[in-house]
């Protein structure tokens, strides 16, 4: 039985003279694994934040190629942890390193393929950060070599992990709460890209575009709810605010900032994802309509107001039966550790399967189909085009895949 956590009083100053030895519900998990974390820029940082938290794992090394990437995630870990922590000299040391049991992969986009390589001759279990690659070709060979692969990877796609969304599979999924599903709509509204190292996230070549690297999220939640192959995909979009007169050493920021993105599946599902990065604060809708009823998801983080993030799902069923409209925004130290608590549960996945329990956790298979879903999007936006998802995939060498 997984005990109850009392976080607010566990870290209650009128809590604090409770020993170690009346410690219950105060008491942490065990750590039955030790992770490496390779890559402690934000998203690394947030892993370990993430998986202290949990308890379930402990952080026993890191490496980033900036020192003073490691500089600030040893700084900022000991703010929380009173656990050593190990810093590689190099990503052969990390990944040869034999307490570690799993590699945390959270580098730039472009350097997935490359890192992971190195990390599979370990034959241990790997989190691989999304998108999995920004290349079809590359995400393909990650595929492959999955196949033969001794243990796990588990890509990053922590969106399913949302509290609106997991409510949302189980009324669309489970409970059939809306009928046959027939249409999908998704939209993200936000600022633009935050800063990183190199501004890398601020080219197509590093970050595979924007539909790869920051909607593969979206692609996925979609692919899930519709459950069925994607046969075409339009996209208009473009750079119309953010970047227009950022350079990195003389060349052009040429990220898009906002598109529209139509998707036809083949059991007769259509879908459409919005995405705009001109916004004052953070806002998600899912809206999931069938043929008896309406299910509407809503995210709103306000980073202006500081406020936290509030989640809420609503069922709409009108003569078809009751609706009713839930808040079901995660409890607060949790919501606030990372991606609204997404990153939080997605660790539990991960550690379960570090247990050998079967977990929900996206597969390398399904990071390379929100990689097409994407892939195919920014081919649209470049050619102006509607793109026929076989066709395309033939051109990328990915017949296996065909369902």
């Amino acid at each position: 039985m997984t005990k109850q956590r009392l976080r607010f009083f566990e870290k209650s100053l009128g809590q604090q003279h409770i020993t170690d030895a009346d410690q219950y519900l105060y008491k942490s998990p065990k750590s039955t694994h030790a992770l490496a974390v390779i890559g402690t820029g934000t998203i690394g940082q947030e892993h370990m934040y993430v998986a202290t938290l949990l308890g379930r794992a402990r952080v026993h090394g890191i490496y980033d190629s900036q020192s003073q990437s490691m500089d600030s995630a040893e700084k900022n870990f000991k703010d929380y942890s009173e656990q050593p922590l190990i810093r590689y000299a190099d990503l052969a040391s990390a990944c040869s390193d034999p307490e570690v049991d799993a590699f945390l992969i959270c580098t730039p986009n472009h350097t997935h393929a490359d890192v992971l390589k190195v990390a599979m001759r370990s034959g241990k279990p790997i989190f691989l950060e999304k998108p999995m690659a920004t290349t079809l070709a590359d995400a393909d060979a990650i595929v492959k070599a999955n196949d033969a692969y001794p243990s796990f990877i588990q890509v990053g796609l922590q969106y399913r992990f949302k509290a609106q969304y997991l409510e949302a599979f189980y009324e669309v999924q489970q409970r059939q709460s809306v009928g046959v599903v027939k249409t999908i709509s998704m939209s993200e509204y936000r600022p633009p890209f935050l800063d990183k190292v190199g501004q890398w996230n601020k080219f197509n070549q590093n970050s595979g575009g924007t539909l790869v690297e920051k909607c593969c999220h979206y692609f996925d939640l979609i692919n899930l709810l519709a459950n069925a192959m994607p046969l075409r995909v339009y996209a208009s979009g473009g750079q119309a605010v953010n970047f227009l007169d950022f350079q990195k050493d003389g060349i052009p920021a040429d990220i898009d900032d906002h598109a529209f993105v139509i998707i036809d599946y083949a059991n007769g599902v259509r879908a459409n994802f919005t995405l705009n990065m001109f916004c004052h604060d953070f806002t998600e809708e899912l809206v999931v309509t069938g043929d008896s009823g309406r299910l509407v998801t809503n995210e709103l983080f306000n980073v202006h107001q500081q406020q936290p993030s509030r989640a809420t799902i609503a069922l709409e069923k009108g003569e078809w039966g009751a609706s009713k409209e839930t808040d079901v925004t995660y409890a607060r130290e949790i919501e606030k550790s990372g991606h609204h608590g997404a990153t939080y549960y997605e660790h539990v996945a991960f550690v379960d399967q570090l247990d050998g329990k079967k977990g929900e956790a996206a597969t390398t298979v399904q990071g390379l189909w929100s990689m097409i879903v994407a892939s195919a999007a920014q081919h649209s936006i470049a050619t102006q085009q509607a793109v026929d998802i076989r066709a395309f995939m033939l051109e990328n060498n990915l017949v296996n895949y065909f369902e």
